[in-house]
């Protein structure tokens, strides 16, 4: 820390000073490890791309720390100029009246072009209201995809699969081949918000909750239940490994050649490729054909960065001038090259496939591939409050039914049930 603290001072003279002159911006965020780097290294090269204003990023832990970190410091008056909010944080944001401003206004009104169609179709609405206008800057998106090990396809003779249909097809002939067909990570995200979008299903009432927060869940229904059924037909056949909630667990199981295919996320793409020790490939998340309107395209998890109010004039032209930076096509496509989330808007994407850079990774591209389909009426996204807590009982409900300790139609009653006193919580704190 001593260290860090001597080459930040030896910076700030090495600029002549301007640091101190210039206007600081502050922004919190949820990235550690290799991510945190590269937010770093975006920090600095929007620092040294002009002498106005001075970026100051800091983490503040994960996801639900930053969140909770950020609506302390906005009670306590003194927040931040920029915040990372994750997917299921985001109606707790956008729904504390005076909280943020909206990027697109603030953008606009700091002279920053704008165009909402700038941005690729799985992205554009996701952190939008429902008349369309963006309020949170999407920033490390990402889809969920199908990763699978060449090698053990190539064993069991089978293709990758597109639908759930095929699926069924060759997962006895991996288990042949000593393969479990498939494991998959964070299933509120995957097996629920997605496939809700995959099949174009409505999932909530009030537009998917865009237009109001007296809302319900709508997973009670028929193709979702009817999804698990056959999930948990396929665990008990050995088709599926499931090794409970936690990310990593599911993940390692085909790192470690457990399970032929992985469903997990786009983002992880970059470092998979680190520590993969057999070739892989990644595809489309699959699709029951004939169920819904399938297939359409998934919509984005990761998170957003959101405008704090309550700062000067100033700051705020500041915060639109990284924006600005944050959403070139060479910073976007730097961020995609390093993370392998996917690049938010369709003039980062052309630079990527103008370097060539899908011809030496192709891979990397099927997750904008995907993002890019044919949407439909369901597949912008979602605004529901609580949903962390809605996803954590979907979590505990989806453990009970891998585990027998629950049947499929118990376990969607719970979610049900829970989920919509949430939602009703969540109304009553915030419609006030």
């Amino acid at each position: 820390m001593f260290r860090k603290t001597l080459m930040a001072a030896a910076a700030v003279f090495a600029l002549g000073g301007t640091a101190n002159a210039a206007t600081e911006i502050t922004w919190w965020h949820a990235m550690d490890g290799a991510l945190g780097d590269v937010v770093n290294q975006i920090t600095a090269d929007f620092n040294a791309s002009q002498d106005e204003y001075h970026l100051v990023a800091v983490n503040k832990g994960g996801y639900e720390d930053t969140m909770t970190a950020g609506i302390a410091a906005f009670r306590a008056k003194n927040q931040p100029n920029i915040i990372q909010i994750f997917d299921a944080g985001a109606a707790t944001i956008i729904n504390a009246k005076g909280a943020v401003k909206p990027v697109q206004d603030l953008m606009e009104s700091n002279g920053v072009k704008f165009d909402i169609n700038d941005y690729i179709p799985g992205v554009r609405y996701f952190y939008a209201d429902s008349d369309g206008k963006m309020i949170g800057m999407p920033f490390n998106s990402s889809t969920p995809l199908l990763y699978f090990n060449k090698d053990a396809l190539a064993k069991a003779g089978v293709d990758v699969p597109k639908t759930w249909q095929e699926f069924e097809e060759i997962a006895p002939k991996l288990k042949e081949a000593g393969f479990e067909g498939l494991a998959e990570s964070h299933s509120p995200w995957i097996f629920f918000e997605n496939f809700m979008s995959r099949h174009n299903l409505q999932m909530a009432t009030a537009n998917n909750g865009y237009d109001s927060t007296d809302v319900e869940l709508l997973y009670n229904n028929d193709a979702l239940k009817d999804h698990w059924k056959h999930v948990k037909e396929w665990k008990d056949a050995g088709y599926f490994g499931y090794y409970g909630r936690a990310w990593g667990a599911n993940q390692d199981a085909f790192l470690q050649q457990k399970a032929a295919m992985w469903l997990g996320s786009s983002g992880s793409f970059g470092g998979l490729k680190k520590s993969a020790q057999f070739e892989f490939g990644t595809s489309t998340l699959p699709y029951w054909e004939g169920v819904g309107d399938a297939p359409k395209s998934t919509f984005i998890g990761g998170a957003s960065l959101f405008a704090f109010s309550g700062h000067s004039a100033e700051e705020d032209a500041g915060v639109a001038k990284f924006f600005e930076f944050l959403t070139k096509p060479e910073t976007q496509f730097y961020w995609h090259k390093e993370t392998g989330y996917v690049p938010i808007t369709t003039a980062a994407y052309e630079l990527a496939k103008k370097e060539g850079y899908y011809n030496e990774s192709p891979d990397a591209e099927v997750g904008i591939q995907q993002l890019s389909e044919e949407g439909g009426e369901w597949t912008k996204g979602y605004r529901l409050g609580f949903y962390v807590q809605i996803r954590e009982v979907i979590y505990r409900e989806v453990d009970k039914m891998m585990n027998g300790e629950a049947t499929i139609d118990q376990a969607f009653a719970t979610i049900e049930e829970e989920g919509n006193a949430l939602l009703k919580r969540f109304h009553d704190t915030y419609s006030n």
